[in-house]
């Protein structure tokens, strides 16, 4: 069931990454801020998937970074450096929002304080593990992916986008899985070597998606 769902979601997210494409370069800077201040809400979240225990989000994490790549693509470097500026603002929004949500003290017909206090609780921890994460990662793939662009002028996108997804998503997986999940997840040793693989699958999925709406 799990395994149906997995590609349910990668089919819905490709769905909407292709209409944010549609749409423009606001469209993709708002989507590459909803799918990583999404992935760290759903990364609280184990399932067994592919007989390995792992998070449901890295469809999410993996969908923001593409957004940066396509913005690049199509709009420039300024672009791509300014969503994660944008991204950042609002991660570091939230971070305190969420923060400042459970010390209202609920009245006496509050059901939802119990619910948001296993979510939100550990959601500290995980975004700022997730901003520095992000940072890094972030200007390493821009980095990354302007130097194959560079030195691969003639290769298409789809192909230079998936090589930098790859290497970019194996270093975020690594440092994430340490800073952000580490104590919190039942194996981390897991969650790297699954999580990586999802993304693998996650990415052949994007790019071919790309490689469609170039044509």
């Amino acid at each position: 069931m799990n395994e149906a769902l997995f590609f349910i979601q990668i089919f819905f997210t490709l769905l909407f990454v292709y209409g944010a494409l549609k749409l423009g370069p606001s469209a993709l800077v708002a989507w590459v801020t909803v799918q990583a201040l999404i992935a760290n809400l759903f990364v609280l979240k184990q399932i067994h998937l592919f007989g390995m225990e792992v998070t449901a989000s890295d469809g999410y994490a993996i969908g923001s970074l593409l957004g940066l790549n396509v913005l690049q693509e199509f709009y420039g470097k300024k672009e791509a450096k300014q969503a994660t500026w944008i991204c950042f603002f609002f991660m570091t929004f939230f971070a305190l929002a969420s923060q400042l949500h459970l010390y209202y003290i609920p009245s006496s017909f509050d059901t939802a304080q119990t619910a948001f206090i296993t979510v939100l609780s550990p959601s500290l921890r995980l975004i700022f593990a997730s901003m520095s994460v992000f940072f890094i990662v972030q200007l390493f793939d821009i980095r990354f992916f302007a130097f194959l662009k560079q030195k691969l002028p003639t290769v298409s996108f789809s192909i230079r986008a998936a090589l930098a997804l790859i290497v970019s998503q194996f270093l975020d997986t690594l440092l994430f899985s340490f800073a952000g999940l580490y104590g919190i997840v039942a194996s981390v040793l897991d969650i790297i070597i699954v999580s990586y693989v999802i993304k693998l699958i996650v990415i052949f999925c994007f790019t071919s998606l790309v490689r469609i709406a170039r044509t």
